[in-house]
């Protein structure tokens, strides 16, 4: 008896890890880097300000400044924060990054099948082409 079982296919998930998901992220996650961008969400734009902030403090420190602020914190210090803030801006955006991709084809999809309404009538609809009702129902 020589039983044959189905295969299924199965999507398999993938993670981050995968250089097709994780080299577009990094990118779009270096560009979001720009003020012009961060300025949208108020919270990444002054994280962002910070780390710049305190990557200045620490260069003025290692040329023998004092600390901005007046305090006495040494130069590894500063350099620690301006780390752990430029660390968070920059997970942040690829987080943001690499889940805005799936979001973002869907959403593309969906735009290229919606209905356009006919110019005499802005409110009739028209059904989508037939190519479209594939795409959209799985």
């Amino acid at each position: 008896m020589n039983a044959q079982t189905p295969t299924t296919q199965r999507k398999q998930a993938r993670g981050l890890s995968d250089p097709e998901i994780l080299i577009p992220a990094t990118w779009s996650s270096i560009k979001k880097l720009d003020p012009r961008v961060q300025i949208r969400n108020p919270v990444m734009f002054v994280g962002r300000d910070r780390a710049v902030i305190t990557a200045i403090a620490w260069f003025i420190q290692l040329g023998g400044g004092k600390p901005l602020g007046g305090g006495n914190e040494p130069s590894w210090f500063t350099f620690t924060v301006s780390i752990w803030l430029w660390l968070t801006v920059v997970f942040a955006n690829l987080a943001e990054a690499d889940g805005g991709g799936p979001r973002q084809g869907q959403a593309d999809a969906l735009r290229r099948c919606a209905p356009t309404p006919s110019p005499s009538c802005k409110t009739a609809r028209r059904s989508p082409p037939p190519s479209c009702t594939a795409a959209t129902s799985s």
